[in-house]
């Protein structure tokens, strides 16, 4: 399992947690999101459609393209103020680090990391 940090600010306090679900093409599952649950479209960057709750846009969840282009897509994204931080707790704790920490065109800093969870293989 990959998880994705980015930051936007301030502290190191937790600000959302999205799931990002493999879709073999984000784009043709929006019209399901939007007219059937009542989603918005938050993001659309192709390979990745973000959709958020209307009236409560922290509540988001992402249809992200699988492909085997090699770079990693986390299976959830958590948003924290200080992305810093938070990746030098991982090295420091010697999680795999499989997304360097970088600065995005689209204007986020994030890094992804393989964990394990309940004791499940990564």
């Amino acid at each position: 399992m990959e998880a994705a940090v980015q930051r936007k600010g301030g502290n190191d306090d937790i600000r959302r947690v999205v799931s990002n679900i493999a879709s073999v093409d984000p784009a043709t599952r929006r019209t399901f999101y939007v007219d059937v649950l009542g989603f918005e479209v938050a993001m659309d960057m192709g390979w990745i459609v973000t959709f958020a709750a209307p009236g409560n846009p922290s509540a988001r969840m992402s249809l992200v393209r699988s492909h085997d282009s090699g770079t990693p897509h986390p299976d959830f994204t958590v948003e924290v103020d200080d992305v810093d931080a938070c990746h030098a707790r991982a090295l420091a704790q010697e999680f795999a680090v499989v997304y360097p920490l970088t600065d995005e065109p689209w204007g986020i800093r994030r890094s992804s990391y393989a964990i394990q969870t309940a004791g499940l293989p990564t």
